[in-house]
């Protein structure tokens, strides 16, 4: 275990975060005291499921239309 004191770790943030992120261990450590430890963020390993909400939600028929008074008023034509 690497520990770092908080002056060094601001320094070293890049380098101490590849270490983490290699397997070991990292702790910030503020007046000789550890006060935090630098782990990797577990990622998602499961893949996307496109379509698990088919049929579950539906659109508006009018969807796709915009009425022209909100088009003016997006474009600053209000007056």
């Amino acid at each position: 275990m690497k520990t770092f004191n908080m002056h060094d770790a601001k320094s070293q943030l890049s380098s101490l975060v590849e270490q983490a992120m290699a397997g070991e261990d990292v702790v910030i450590a503020k007046a000789g005291k550890p006060m935090v430890k630098l782990v990797p963020v577990e990622r998602d390993t499961q893949p996307r499921k496109p379509g698990r909400f088919a049929g579950r939600i539906t659109l508006s028929p009018d969807f796709d239309e915009t009425p022209e008074g909100v088009v003016d008023l997006f474009e600053g034509n209000n007056r």
